[in-house]
């Protein structure tokens, strides 16, 4: 397999980055190699990066880059478009402050500043987009079939099974995620079902099954905002101080108040560490 080092994103990106991890079936341990006749996972990447202070005065800075370099599949965002998505509680972009440590590629202490403030960030508004995107791949799962975005494997596959059993687990993994993080506050990214959801989407439950499931998860994921003790709304302030905090330090401008406590409301305690950067794809030991 490619090294990242030897590869054009991780050259234009990396010296610029604060955080790089693994995203998608990788981080949820759902991750099946292309030697499995039904494996139609790349292998995701989501990173963060502080751009030259030039990008931050002006006009029309680009915030979101996407690269596709076999078997790499890369979704970078400048650290303000980071933050705004945290803010509106974006499920995928939310998992970035919740993987185990042996899934981030690079993490700098900007990031983990990010990591240990992840509290900001909590909230109810995670009701919404969670169900918000378990509903779009509910449609997808059974609307979507040959879509353009699928590929002639993808398109075999559904046509096998009679539904899109990719978009299937994630329509469950969603509900279920967004359930435990509205009683809990905290997002299992690295899921303790994923042989159940590898299942899913093998093709091992029938799409009566799913649909059925997925009621049942949506009546429980109203439950649990009913009963969620999170706070209602993320403090837009709190949010945007860790951003005026990050970009300060990062500049050497005055303002920066990195001396502060990490804002966690749930009490735990989380070791800052060193700038981790492993090139080699499985540079972290992580089997699947």
């Amino acid at each position: 397999m490619r090294a990242m080092k030897d590869c054009n994103w991780f050259r234009e990106f990396n010296d610029k980055a604060i955080m790089f991890g693994y995203r998608g079936s990788q981080a949820h341990g759902t991750y099946r190699p292309n030697t499995d006749p039904n494996s139609i996972d790349d292998i995701d990447l989501m990173g963060v990066i502080i751009q030259p202070v030039e990008a931050y005065f002006g006009f029309g800075a680009q915030e979101t880059f996407e690269r596709m370099e076999d078997p790499w599949d890369v979704v970078v965002y400048d650290i303000r478009k980071f933050i705004s998505l945290l803010v509106k509680q974006n499920p995928n972009v939310l998992s970035m402050l919740w993987l185990p440590p042996n899934m981030y590629t690079k993490l700098a202490p900007s990031g983990q500043l990010l990591i240990d403030n992840r509290g900001v960030f909590v909230s109810k508004e995670a009701y919404k987009s969670f169900t918000g995107y378990a509903y779009s791949q509910l449609k997808k799962m059974t609307h979507g079939v040959f879509e353009g975005y699928m590929g002639e494997k993808r398109k075999r596959l559904v046509e096998k099974f009679g539904f899109d059993t990719k978009n299937a687990a994630h329509l469950i993994r969603l509900l279920k995620m967004g359930i435990e993080y509205l009683a809990t506050g905290q997002l299992n990214v690295m899921r303790e079902d994923n042989t159940y959801l590898v299942d899913i989407k093998n093709g091992k439950y029938s799409l009566e099954y799913i649909q059925k499931e997925a009621e049942r998860l949506f009546q429980l994921a109203e439950m649990s905002l009913v009963n969620s003790k999170l706070q209602d709304v993320v403090d837009r302030k709190k949010a945007e101080g860790l951003l005026v905090d990050i970009l300060s330090s990062h500049f050497g401008l005055p303002g920066s108040r990195g001396n502060r406590e990490p804002f966690n409301p749930w009490g735990a305690a989380i070791n800052r560490g060193a700038v981790i950067n492993h090139d080699e794809c499985y540079g972290s030991g992580v089997l699947f």
